[in-house]
C-alpha cells in the first residue's frame, strides 16, 4: 500500500528549500565593509596626496611619484590594520567559544536554561522554549550558544585574512583611478583634473556600495562625496601655504 503524502508536505519541503538556498545581504558584509573601506580610502588619500603635492607647485613627474608611494603605503597599510583588527576580533570570538564550551562540559543543564531563557525573552512561552533549547542542544550545542548567546555565527565571523585582501586590493584599485588621471592630465590642469575626477569615482563608489548593501543611494553618495571633498580641499590648502614657489 502506497502512503500519500501529508497534506502540505511538499509545499513546506520547497519553501524550507528557498529558505536554505537564499542569500541576504549581510552574507556580503564581510567583505563589502573592507572593500568600500579599502577603495574609499585609496580614492580620497592618493587624491588627496596628489592634489596637495601639486598645489605646492611640484612637477608632473614629483607627482606620480609621490601617487605611487602613497599607494604602495596606503595598500599594505590597510592590509595589516585590517588583519590586526580582525585578528582580534576573531581571537575575542574564540576565548569565547573556548568558555562556552567548557560551560557545557560542565554544566550542561544550565546552559539548557540559559539558552531556553534567551528564548523566552524572544518571545517563547517557557514550555515551547524549553522544547526547542533540549532539541537545539541535542543537535549541535555549542552552535547554538555561540549564535543565540555569543551573537556569532557563520555569516557575521571575523575572517581576518579576507578582510585583508580585500581592503588592500579595493585600496589598490581606488588609488589607482586618481593616479591614472594624474599621469594622463596636463600639468597645468592637473590639480583640476584629479580632484573632478576622483570626486566621479566617489559618486560611483558611493551608488555602488548602497545599492550593494540595499540602503538608499543618495544618502550613499553624499556622505562619501561630502568627506572626500572636505579631505581633498584641506589638503591642496595645506599644499599652497607651505608650497616653495617655482
Amino acid at each position: 500500500m502506497l502512503l500519500k503524502p501529508w497534506p502540505g508536505l511538499e509545499i513546506k519541503t520547497r519553501t524550507m528549500s528557498r529558505i536554505h538556498t537564499e542569500r541576504h545581504r549581510t552574507h556580503s558584509i564581510g567583505w563589502l565593509r573592507a572593500a568600500v573601506l579599502g577603495a574609499n580610502d585609496g580614492i580620497v588619500s592618493t587624491a588627496s596626496l596628489i592634489i596637495g603635492v601639486a598645489a605646492a607647485n611640484a612637477t608632473q613627474s614629483a607627482v606620480l611619484v609621490a601617487g605611487v608611494a602613497g599607494l604602495v603605503a596606503g595598500a599594505m597599510s590597510m592590509a595589516a590594520g585590517e588583519y590586526v583588527s580582525v585578528s582580534s576580533q576573531f581571537d575575542t570570538e574564540q576565548a569565547d567559544i573556548a568558555r562556552e564550551r567548557h560551560e557545557l562540559a560542565t554544566d550542561s543543564a544550565r546552559e539548557t536554561a540559559e539558552l531556553a531563557g534567551i528564548y523566552v525573552q524572544r518571545g517563547l512561552d517557557a514550555d515551547l522554549a524549553q522544547q526547542v533549547a533540549t532539541q537545539l542542544m541535542a543537535k549541535d550545542a555549542l552552535g547554538a550558544h555561540a549564535r543565540d548567546e555569543l551573537g556569532i555565527s557563520e555569516v557575521v565571523s571575523a575572517r581576518p585574512l579576507q578582510a585583508a585582501w580585500a581592503s588592500a586590493g579595493a585600496f589598490t584599485v581606488g588609488a589607482g583611478l586618481p593616479l591614472a588621471s594624474a599621469w594622463l592630465s596636463p600639468e597645468r590642469h592637473l590639480t583640476l583634473v584629479v580632484g573632478a575626477t576622483s570626486l566621479l569615482f566617489l559618486v560611483l563608489l558611493g551608488g555602488l556600495a548602497a545599492y550593494t548593501g540595499g540602503a538608499p543611494i543618495a544618502r550613499g553618495v553624499a556622505r562619501v562625496t561630502f568627506w572626500g571633498a572636505l579631505a581633498m580641499a584641506i589638503t591642496a590648502g595645506v599644499g599652497r601655504l607651505f608650497g616653495v614657489v617655482a
